[in-house]
């Protein structure tokens, strides 16, 4: 319920980094730096539904807390994982299915913001979103 709301990315954290230890080449960076992303994200008990929307797709992603399934990111990996409520956080964990690599991310609300964090073979980033 806390996650609910129209969220518009406003900074990041060191994710340049992040996309370049994933495999993104600079032209990919770049543009995706300036992804414009926003979210709508409503909860309804133990489901979830995200809207995504960006300068390259519009996305809609609805899982269930503790339920496997798989999410394409916008460069098209692809991925399969969870998210589960660990107290005020939605934490994510996934594996890339090309590499098998895990992809772990945390969702938290702090200072009014949506703070988002990624983790990627050791480098960490953050996307900060503003409510709307």
């Amino acid at each position: 319920m806390a996650f609910d709301g129209a969220w518009k990315v406003e900074r990041s954290e060191n994710y340049d980094k992040l996309m370049e230890k994933m495999g993104l080449n600079i032209v990919k960076r770049k543009l995706a730096a300036h992804d414009n992303l926003k979210l709508i994200i409503t909860q309804e008990g133990n489901k979830f539904t995200v809207k995504e929307s960006s300068t390259f797709r519009d996305a809609e992603i609805i899982f269930e807390l503790g339920v496997t399934f798989n999410y394409s990111l916008a460069d098209g990996t692809e991925l399969s994982g969870t998210w589960n409520l660990e107290g005020n956080k939605l934490v994510g964990k996934f594996k890339r299915l090309d590499n098998g690599n895990e992809l772990n991310a945390v969702r938290e609300i702090t200072g009014g913001e949506l703070v988002q964090t990624y983790v990627y073979e050791g480098v960490e980033a953050k996307r900060i979103f503003k409510k709307q």
